[in-house]
């Protein structure tokens, strides 16, 4: 299962999260564990250089893009090659609902389809959409008889 998928800024304040199968209380451990993990860790990485760490049984593959950090945490089935797919699925769809990678008023712009992209791509602590254009297609907010 994919626990969570995180956003952030380059100081370390989340833009976008979303937990599936974390408990409330857990959350704030999460929260900060990855925030601090992303500034130990990825001052000087280069765009989309993967990142891999593994917690408490949890695997995490993390990234940058432009001026924001991302996040992926999960386990069982969703090692770090899985995440690492996942990953690469997100960050497609950011730059193509972007146009290019983002800075962080660029993401805080298009934040409303990024959350959709989201949405698409991560179902329920599961990877559901990898297709670019399928992903493109579902987030148009169209009834599907007008594809």
């Amino acid at each position: 299962m994919i626990l969570a998928v995180l956003f952030t800024n380059s100081e370390g304040n989340i833009l976008v999260e979303r937990f599936n199968g974390v408990p409330a209380e857990e959350r704030l451990h999460w929260r900060s564990f990855l925030v601090k993990l992303g500034a130990d860790n990825l001052k000087g990485v280069k765009n989309e250089e993967l990142l891999v760490a593994c917690h408490k049984s949890v695997y995490i593959v993390y990234t940058v893009l432009g001026d924001v950090s991302i996040y992926i945490a999960g386990k069982d089935e969703y090692d770090e090659l899985a995440l690492s797919e996942v990953i690469f699925v997100i960050t497609s769809a950011v730059k193509d609902v972007c146009g290019k990678p983002p800075s962080e008023r660029l993401f805080l712009d298009k934040y409303g389809k990024i959350c959709l992209c989201l949405d698409e791509i991560v179902w329920k602590g599961y990877l559901e959409n990898t297709e670019k254009d399928r992903i493109r297609r579902l987030i148009r907010l169209k009834p599907p008889s007008e594809f």
